[in-house]
């Protein structure tokens, strides 16, 4: 279904799958691309993200962050190495480095901090993944700094000096307006090199997703396809609607005419409306696939832009 919707890679993700199911397991069976039988490209995050916004007890050194899981209360420790090692016995194509993300507001200390501690964990991943013998994958690094312009500089900078493959761009979609968001983008692109690639992690609004490609962004990843759908909203070309609405009830409409996703080609609004209502699960994978293909819509769209040159 996500092949059909146009996906030609997934993201996974580090920390969740430390925890459950382990890569004890995931190694077992050769790897995340035969465990889900995905043949297509794999990028896994450094899971640093999850480690500062679900755990409240952790504890961070200059060797890595030690953290008390969600899931069943286990202490567990994450450093630069680990992580690298997790995403190699996962056999990702694509991984990132441990990071520390601050959050939105942080005082200047913090995001100095986070910029001095990723780029020296960073140090340690690259010295890491160099020593590997049977690597699969290429080793991306993260840009902090927030929305502070000099520390983005600063981050960009040391992190480019140690040559990566390509750059995530972390610390933004934390809760910072959005206008803030755009301003600090490009300052960051405009100090990393343009020929390799660059993640932004957490945007996935549309209208943002093609602001975004203007300064120079290649790779997008977001958590709203499935957790829209979980609460019964679908993605627009702008931001969201809701089937709660009660003018949906006797609506024969799909919930987008323009779009080809099996949801909108089969299935009116009053009909999806109805099976949210009652908790039928179809209807999350229905509203799924149709979050996915609006994005995948737009960057098909952008894609053949820039091939016209109208971009």
């Amino acid at each position: 279904q996500i092949k059909v919707a146009g996906a030609t890679s997934l993201l996974a993700n580090t920390y969740h799958l430390f925890l459950r199911p382990g890569p004890e397991i995931i190694a077992k069976f050769g790897g995340l691309h035969k465990f889900m039988s995905w043949d297509f490209p794999i990028l896994t995050d450094s899971g640093g993200f999850q480690v500062f916004s679900l755990t409240k007890i952790r504890k961070i050194t200059a060797e890595g962050v030690t953290f008390q899981s969600h899931v069943d209360g286990s202490w567990r420790t994450l450093t630069p190495a680990k992580v690298v090692e997790l995403q190699e016995a996962f056999g990702a194509d694509m991984y990132m480095p441990l990071d520390i993300c601050p959050p939105y507001p942080a005082t200047h200390e913090q995001l100095l901090n986070s910029v001095q501690q990723t780029t020296e964990w960073f140090k340690v991943s690259k010295k890491c993944d160099r020593e590997r013998k049977n690597k699969s994958g290429t080793l991306f690094g993260i840009v902090q700094g927030g929305t502070d312009k000099e520390l983005r500089k600063k981050s960009c900078q040391e992190i480019a000096a140690l040559d990566p493959a390509g750059y995530g761009i972390g610390g933004l979609s934390v809760g910072e307006p959005r206008e803030l968001l755009f301003e600090t983008l490009p300052v960051i692109t405009e100090n990393l090199p343009k020929n390799q690639p660059k993640h932004l992690l957490g945007v996935g609004f549309a209208e943002d997703i093609e602001q975004a490609v203007q300064h120079g962004i290649d790779l997008f990843d977001t958590v709203l396809p499935t957790r829209l759908a979980r609460h019964g909203s679908f993605l627009t070309d702008n931001r969201f609607e809701s089937l709660r609405q009660n003018s949906y009830r006797d609506d024969d409409r799909p919930i987008d005419a323009h779009c080809d996703c099996v949801a909108c080609q089969k299935y009116s609004r009053a009909y999806l409306r109805h099976l949210f209502i009652t908790q039928e699960i179809s209807v999350f994978t229905l509203l799924t696939i149709h979050n996915l293909r609006t994005l995948f819509r737009k960057l098909e769209e952008i894609r053949q832009r820039i091939r016209e040159g109208k971009f």
